[in-house]
């Protein structure tokens, strides 16, 4: 009796990574930049978006992709501010390209300068799952420790900048901004770094003019945006 073992599963994981890129593609030229914003549960991803919707209202157009497991609570929070549609994984702890097309259906029209996708709260997961982005983001609160990079380091090393949230707080937890981003620069010497607060909007408008930077190279001749894609290393 001969065995064959069919590796379905890598199978699988690369027809996901070409769907990825294909839809990559179609966001470019369209002139959609994709983000996707990872981070622990609680560190201000869904606060982060309103503060982006606020400082660019009547500027540009922008919808968000929210991944939950349960509930949608951050998808009610953002509806005022843009068009918002919620992702939600019963389980889950990570969002996938099938849920991501799905939630595009639901939004219907895909006119948008800006498609942010609000990942489920988890540093590990999600950091292995391509999901059509341009931009990766790992943002990082302040309450969490500046130990972080060190600890997740594919986290970080597969982000294109890091956000470290809720900086109003800086003056009551021992958390080093200078040490945890000369951590996450070990990993990812090219990572850009935004520290922000966006309850009072602090820092949102160094964070909003980076991706508008990047949207602009995404009809640059000379730009390889719609090339990039994401590095998960697993296989």
């Amino acid at each position: 009796m001969t065995t064959v073992t069919v590796p379905v599963q890598r199978d699988i994981k690369a027809e996901l990574r070409r769907q990825a890129d294909e839809m990559r593609r179609a966001f470019t030229e369209r002139g959609t930049l994709v983000v996707n914003i990872l981070s622990s549960p609680g560190a201000g991803k869904t606060s982060l978006l309103e503060a982006t919707a606020r400082y660019w209202r009547g500027k540009h157009r922008m919808a968000v992709l929210v991944g939950d497991l349960a509930t949608d609570r951050d998808a009610q929070r953002l509806a005022p501010h843009c068009p918002v549609e919620q992702l939600t994984t019963g389980g889950a702890c990570h969002l996938e390209i099938p849920l991501v097309k799905q939630g595009l259906t639901k939004l219907g029209s895909q006119d948008f300068d800006f498609l942010f996708i609000e990942n489920v709260g988890n540093l590990v997961c999600p950091a292995s799952h391509d999901l059509a982005e341009h931009v990766r983001v790992v943002l990082l609160s302040v309450t969490e420790g500046d130990d972080k990079p060190g600890k997740y380091p594919k986290m970080f090393r597969t982000s294109q900048a890091l956000v470290i949230s809720k900086t109003d707080l800086l003056e009551h937890v021992p958390f080093s901004v200078d040490a945890a981003v000369q951590d996450a620069r070990k990993i990812q010497p090219e990572l850009n770094v935004f520290p922000v607060c966006s309850l009072t909007e602090d820092g949102i408008e160094a964070w909003c003019t980076f991706l508008e930077t990047e949207r602009n190279a995404l009809q640059s001749p000379h730009s390889r945006v719609d090339d990039k894609k994401v590095v998960t290393n697993d296989g």
